[in-house]
């Protein structure tokens, strides 16, 4: 049977018989894409502000990305990590241009950038901090669903069912520079930060916190390192988040570094350039067609100029989420940085607007029930946003006669 012949029940049916029950997935089943698009496999249309969670930070199918996979996959698929490998090097090259010469080494994840920055973090504390092995990172952040990525996440909700977690992680509140010293000790290795929260609903770091994370961890010989798994890739107008703020350490990036086809890259400066051959590995790590879609990736967004599109598009958002929460008075505080944007959400409203802006044809992503966020591609034009709020208002009318947003 093909694609086209099969219908939504169709796939929900062999879904729930061959995939185990991990995800709780929206009632569509997308099947291509182009640009800010995306369809299902009903034929219906949707506008993409989800962008596969940050993912598709060129949209879908970006011509570049296509080519450069294509090219790629006639040549050479994968050799592991035994041999040079051409496009590996482009992109890391790449990548130590965009962030003042850092190394990189590649991995397949965001999970698996910040296990390595783990890693190299706690050798640090080994060779410099009397073999000091904690991370300190903060209340409400996300760092992966490994075991020691979920040690180090800040969200209760994610760490209750896989006690016990490893050892050696503690929270702060975030933008808390006082709990930040209270907390390190003389097992202190290394402050984990995102400069952006994402995962725990959009919220920017102060550029007070920040200087003092990077002021206290001079002090005290600590590992700053800069979780850009989200907020990279130019998401907040400049290519790195922490590009706003100060330099750190150590960058973990993954979503948006391939422009959809899955790497994750941990970048370290000198100070923390201590892996050896045997300390750190990988199979499928710096794969030569992932490498590929990340060179092409990163050559769009500079060549078109699409950093400062994410500014000015992500002001111009910012302003029709300001007007939208003027006029609905269950949802307030739009915040964040270029086209990484939230709005806060009443009464738990966050889970029915998403539903009702998907039947509207609006792809919106509700962190929590008080969260509604929006992280769509770099290439957003005016056009698509003066689209999409037009369906957000069209949803948020239809919200507002439920009995909930009344209260």
């Amino acid at each position: 049977m093909t694609t086209t012949e099969l219908n939504q029940r169709d796939w929900v049916s062999l879904e729930q018989k061959y995939y185990q029950g991990t995800f709780k997935r929206h009632p569509i089943t997308l099947v291509r894409g182009e640009g800010t698009r995306v369809w299902d496999s009903e034929g219906k249309s949707y506008l993409d502000f989800v962008a596969g969670i940050a993912v598709n930070v060129l949209g879908h199918c970006h011509p570049a990305v296509v080519e450069a996979v294509q090219q790629q996959v006639t040549q050479l698929v994968h050799v592991s990590n035994l041999y040079y490998n051409v496009r590996q090097i482009e992109l890391a090259e790449l990548l130590g241009i965009q962030s003042d010469g850092m190394r990189s080494f590649f991995s397949n994840s965001g999970a698996e950038a910040n296990e390595g920055a783990i890693k190299l973090a706690r050798k640090y504390g080994r060779l410099h901090r009397n073999g000091a092995y904690e991370i300190i990172s903060m209340e409400n952040s996300f760092h992966g669903r490994t075991m020691a990525t979920t040690a180090a996440t800040g969200q209760a909700s994610y760490q209750a069912t896989w006690a016990p977690l490893p050892d050696g992680f503690k929270q702060v509140p975030f933008n808390d520079l006082e709990a930040v010293k209270q907390a390190t000790s003389d097992k202190t290795a290394a402050i984990l930060v995102e400069a952006v929260q994402g995962e725990g609903g959009i919220w920017p770091a102060s550029k007070e916190f920040m200087q003092g994370l990077r002021d206290w961890c001079d002090e005290q010989n600590l590992v700053l390192i800069c979780d850009e798994i989200q907020a990279g890739s130019g998401r907040t107008g400049k290519f790195f988040s922490w590009q706003h703020y100060v330099r750190p350490d150590i960058v973990t990036m993954a979503k948006g570094l391939a422009g959809g086809v899955p790497i994750g890259a941990m970048l370290t400066g000198p100070r923390t350039d201590i892996f050896v051959p045997g300390d750190h590995g990988t199979t499928f790590g710096g794969n030569p067609i992932a490498c590929a879609a990340g060179i092409a990736t990163i050559k769009t967004i500079t060549e078109q100029n699409l950093l400062d599109n994410a500014t000015k598009m992500g002001e111009y958002w910012k302003e029709k989420l300001e007007q939208l929460s003027a006029k609905y008075h269950f949802i307030d505080s739009p915040r964040g940085i270029g086209l990484m944007r939230a709005v806060n959400v009443k009464h738990g409203l966050g889970p029915v607007i998403v539903q009702k802006a998907m039947e509207h044809g609006l792809l919106l992503n509700s962190t929590n029930p008080q969260t509604l966020r929006m992280i769509p591609p770099l290439i957003l034009s005016v056009a698509d946003v003066d689209e999409a709020t037009e369906l957000l208002d069209a949803t948020l009318a239809e919200v507002a006669e439920l009995p909930a947003a009344q209260a």
